[in-house]
């Protein structure tokens, strides 16, 4: 796999750390995650790796992730600024002339710009993404947006974003031979994310010059937005292109059972796209049409053309239609050559923390004696080490 024979060490974090050490795992990195000892976890995105559980108040645990980080290709850093300064495991220690280990990518993940007003506050996806501006252009009613769950900020603008600095640093290194250090926050991520709506909004454009929810893509327009069925299922429509519009509405319309063919005499032609002023009985037509019938029946006279027009599928049905057949999310996009397809389970892993603390101890030429030392310090726990070594 592309990423064969890299060691990541990830200190563990929520969301978008852990989602960055997934892609790099996903891809045949060695990626180790650094645990609190006493600590339980419910983390989802950990396929592939391994854990080691060290107590860093204590010296000689500190040593232990020292000597991780030293021998590693790559870091990832889920805390606030600052704290792995504090620990003693910052930037400088490994990298820089004087560094021990100059080769090192060391990847920080943060919430807030580093050099902003906001960098020393705690927060959460919604917070990203309202500062980033794109919570404003986003749907929902007139009074206010709605979020798009954690995706954008959390999984988008900072794990995915982080990876791929990631995976540009190890480029970098490979023609300078020195580490690098990739800042990733999750403000400007989002931003950067959403380069396309934000120039468009900028240029005049005229796709989000009025107020949210009369524009082509946040659901002003009747012919970008879902509608229900019958039998409460749910039909997507995106036919943005006047041919598509063309195929849409002449399918829809032929497909209407007698006595919803109109809205008060009214009936939609090809000109109804670009007519604004339109628009609102248009709506009224759509949503009363797709009501008249099932999804299963809109699906079926959809299915195959041109009127970018789907079902909403539930998880069951999008996994089953997957081409791994899987409800499990699996990793995309693949590299890999024709004679070598990698697989993945169809399970949910989540590791315990300290799980491998045993095996990576002896991989690291850990002595009996010195196990026992680590014991006696509190470095690490013994149940865990006992059980692995």
């Amino acid at each position: 796999m592309s990423l064969h024979g890299l060691r990541v060490i990830e200190f563990a974090g929520l969301a978008p750390a852990p989602f960055a050490g997934l892609v790099l795992a996903d891809n045949g990195a060695d990626v180790i995650r650094i645990d609190k000892c006493s600590s339980s976890s419910n983390d989802v995105l950990c396929r592939g790796k391994r854990s080691v559980a060290v107590n860093l108040k204590i010296a000689s645990g500190r040593d232990i992730v020292k000597d991780l980080i030293t021998s590693a290709d790559v870091l990832i850093d889920p805390f606030r600024p600052g704290v792995m300064e504090k620990l003693g495991l910052g930037p400088k220690v490994f990298m820089g002339q004087e560094g021990l280990n100059r080769r090192l990518i060391y990847a920080r993940v943060v919430g807030f710009s580093r050099c902003g007003p906001h960098k020393d506050m705690a927060g959460h996806d919604i917070n990203y993404l309202a500062l980033s501006g794109i919570l404003s252009m986003l749907p929902g009613t007139s009074d206010k947006p709605e979020f798009p769950l954690n995706i954008l900020a959390d999984f988008a603008g900072g794990g995915l974003t982080c990876a791929l600095g990631i995976l540009l640093a190890l480029i970098e290194r490979g023609k300078s031979g020195l580490g690098q250090i990739v800042d990733t926050d999750m403000v400007s991520g989002v931003r950067y994310l959403s380069s396309f709506p934000l120039l468009l909004s900028l240029n005049g454009s005229g796709f989000f010059e009025g107020p949210r929810g009369t524009n082509i893509l946040d659901g002003g327009a009747p012919f970008y937005g879902v509608y229900k069925c019958k039998d409460g299922g749910w039909m997507s429509v995106g036919c943005l292109e006047p041919h598509f519009f063309q195929t849409f509405l002449e399918i829809f319309t032929k497909s209407l059972p007698k006595g919803v063919s109109t809205i008060n005499g009214w009936i939609p032609t090809a000109d109804s796209q670009l007519n604004r002023k339109e628009w609102p009985i248009l709506k009224q037509f759509l949503e009363k049409g797709f009501l008249s019938e099932t999804r299963q029946y809109w699906s079926a006279k959809f299915h195959g053309t041109d009127a970018c027009t789907v079902p909403v599928l539930t998880l069951e049905e999008a996994g089953k239609l997957d081409a791994s057949g899987l409800l499990i999310p699996q990793p995309h996009p693949r590299v890999a050559s024709l004679e070598h397809k990698p697989s993945f389970g169809s399970a949910v892993h989540v590791l315990t923390p300290g799980e491998h603390t045993g095996n990576i101890l002896r991989e690291m030429g850990v002595s009996e004696s010195m196990w026992r030392q680590l014991l006696l310090e509190g470095a690490i726990e013994e149940p865990i080490i006992k059980q692995k070594l």
